[in-house]
Order: C-alpha cells, then structure tokens, then sequence
C-alpha cells in the first residue's frame, strides 16, 4: 500500500515522525526543518478527514522521563506548521484517553517514545558481560513487542515518516508494523523520497560517479568506502589522513586512527584493481590548536610538521576535487573536508558545496547526507541548488553500506 492509495477519511492514523528537533536552553526550538519535512504526510491524514497521531523520540532520555527532552515543548510549533490546534499525551504508553477523544480532523502528539526503554528494546542496568544479559534481552523484546502492540491499538493505519530513524529496529520504526497488514501500513511522502534517492544513486547512476566521503574517522565510513568500490568511478574526502600515514607520509597531530593503517592499504589497492580513482587531499590547511583562532598555516598533506594538525582541505586539493566533481554526472556527499564546526577551518567543506551545486546546475544528480553536509548547503543556502537533500545521515550511510533498514523492511518487506 502507498500512501497516495489510501484515503484516511474516518480513519485513526499513527504516523512515527523524526521530531528530534534541536532545541535551545529555554527550549525553543532552533531549528525546524524536521518538522517541515514531515508536513506532506500529515497535512494528507488531515486532509483525507482522519485524525492524526504522532509520535517521535527527542534526544537520548535511555528509558527515563526528562522533562528537558519533553516533546510538549514542540506542540506550539507543530501547530503553527500544521495550521491546527495540536494535543499532546504527556504519557505515550497510556493515551487510551486522548486517542478516544480525537475527532476526524484533529492531531494528537505522544510524548517522547524513548521515556520508555521498550522503544529502544535494550535492557537497561545490565551488562553484555554478564551471564543474564541473554535472559533481560529475551524479556525485554517480550516487552518491546508489547509496548509495540500498545502504540498500533491507537489506531487503524501506521504510516513512518521517520527515515532518519530507519535504520533502528525499535518499537515505533519496525515492530508496530507487525501489528499491521500489508494494507494497512505504508512509508510516508519523506520515506518514499529517502529511498528512491538512495536507490537512485546506488543502482541507477550516470557515470562517472563521484563520492565525497568526509569525517575524521575512517572507522566510521570503512563499510561505506567497502561497498562503493564495487559503484562508483571516484572517491574522495577528507577521511584521508590515515591512508597518508599509511603510504608512509608525515601527517603530525592529524587525526587519524593506526590500527587502520593497514586497512586503508587493503582499499587502496582494491581501488586500483577496480579501476576506481581515490583522490586523496595533496595539502591541508593545518592548525597548532583545535580552535578557531589557531595560527593557521598550508602544508602538503604529507609534510605536515610534528606540532602542526590538518584542519582543512587546502587550495591545491579544491582545485582538483572541484573539476572531478565538475567533470561528474553522479554525485553522493557525505561528511566534511575539514573541521566545519570551527568556521576558519569550514572554508574547504563550503568549496565543496559549491562545486555540488555547479555540478547540479550542470545536469548531475547530487544526493547530500549527513550532519555537517547538510549544514553547509543550507549555510550557503544551496539546499535548493542539489538534486536531494537527505535527512537521516546514519540511516543512508548504512543503505549505502548494503545493509538493511529495518523501518523500510518492515513495511515492504
């Protein structure tokens, strides 16, 4: 079932949204975008003539109230962008109440899905090391599973929305569809477009195809680089400094991690046997300190001094990523080039998004994830200037890892 098939008039829908929206000290919402984003969904429940609940997480409470990661700080805002009245259940396991009360038309928002540790599914207060670990997890799926059946017993339809989530089998993303037929459980608009984005980069790509793959740590991103070897005709970014060092370069204080030196080797030459081209960064603009106001200096990137740290892409790596990128009809951005948070160093990841953006206007499909990604298209406001924008950085690294995403599994199986 799609959404577009169904009409919901009459109907009690239950959406699971991703409103884990940045908040500030007297927590106002910063930052709505997420909100935004789930507004076609909505407004089509409401529309058809249903009544709406929805229901999110919001930071890491691990199984706890906390009144500072209470979504009822958001109901004004979801209000304004629903253009109704919402009404919110300050106890989502126990909205029988509310749920009874809700008129074909109206909206209903369930307090923080994580206030209960059955969301999550993980047992709480006991080690993996321990000889009971098993038995508490065994339970706690048990638990899982019915705290699920709660959430599905609101309503006729469940509907996720919430890609950014996707790739968590908990309660809300996964097991409340087992509660539902096929007929009765659908992705939203968002999820609709999160996966025909990533389907269409993954499997239907014009070549050459360019990844940009950013971030410190090569650990994070070993899976991803893996398995676009065997997908894409180039793959760069700023995850480059243990393959320096690796290839025997000096690269000073740079982060970096060495027990994946000889990893970083393994990809290097399964690159070169797959024809696949790695334009690792050729010179950095390093720092002596993390910190914006750092004396900043360009070395090569592999001639860094011992008290000096890479910090950024420099010149001579732009000038060659930007006509790869150029040059590209296929373009998937994850992770920056350098230290985005600090905006001396955020010169090289703003570059990149240009060049995305260039390359967009030029006739490429551009898909963009990730936090500091994102970010940069929306401080350049280029958001609108690539092909998608993608809302859920740790849900399309592992699709584009080859893994399954248990929120899309479970309802297309």
């Amino acid at each position: 079932m799609t959404i577009d098939n169904c009409n919901f008039n009459g109907k009690k829908v239950i959406v699971r949204v991703d409103f884990n929206v940045p908040l500030d000290e007297n927590g106002l919402v910063t930052d709505n975008t997420r909100i935004r984003g789930a507004l076609p969904t909505l407004k089509k429940v409401l529309n058809d003539g249903g009544a709406l609940i929805m229901m999110s997480h919001m930071g890491k409470p691990k199984g706890k109230v906390n009144p500072k990661l209470s979504l009822s700080q958001i109901v004004k805002n979801v209000s304004e962008a629903l253009g109704v009245d919402v009404k919110f259940a300050p106890d989502c396991g126990k909205a029988e109440s509310e749920v009874a009360a809700l008129q074909a038309g109206e909206a209903l928002l369930l307090e923080n899905l994580r206030f209960y540790p059955e969301e999550e599914g993980k047992p709480v207060g006991i080690d993996k090391a321990d000889p009971a670990y098993d038995a508490a997890k065994k339970e706690m799926k048990a638990r899982q599973a019915e705290f699920a059946r709660k959430l599905a017993s609101y309503a006729d339809y469940y509907i996720n929305d919430a890609f950014g989530t996707a790739h968590r089998r908990h309660a809300s993303t996964a097991v409340i569809a087992d509660d539902f037929d096929k007929d009765h459980k659908m992705l939203g608009y968002l999820m609709e477009k999160e996966v025909k984005a990533i389907e269409n980069v993954m499997h239907n790509a014009q070549r050459p195809f360019t990844a940009i793959i950013g971030g410190s740590k090569v650990s994070s991103k070993l899976g991803v680089i893996k398995n676009l070897l065997d997908k894409v005709d180039n793959l760069g970014g700023g995850m480059g400094y243990t393959f320096v060092k690796a290839l025997g370069g000096n690269i000073g204080l740079s982060l970096h991690e060495d027990d994946l030196m000889p990893e970083a080797l393994n990809v290097m030459a399964a690159a070169k046997e797959k024809d696949v081209n790695i334009y690792l960064s050729v010179e950095s603009v390093c720092g002596q300190a993390f910190k914006n106001d750092t004396p900043r200096k360009v070395f090569p990137i592999n001639e860094i001094p011992d008290d000096w740290e890479g910090m950024d892409a420099g010149p001579a790596s732009l000038e060659i990523w930007k006509k790869v990128i150029l040059g590209s009809k296929t373009i998937l951005w994850n992770g920056p080039v350098g230290v985005f948070e600090l905006p001396n160093f955020a010169v090289g990841t703003g570059e990149i998004a240009k060049y995305v953006a260039e390359a967009t206007k030029r006739g490429a499909y551009s898909l963009v994830g990730g936090g500091d990604s994102v970010a940069a298209v929306n401080k350049f406001g280029l958001a609108d200037q690539v092909s998608y924008v993608s809302t859920g950085g740790g849900a399309m690294l592992e699709a584009i890892e080859g893994k399954e995403l248990p929120g899309v599994t479970a309802i297309k199986g």
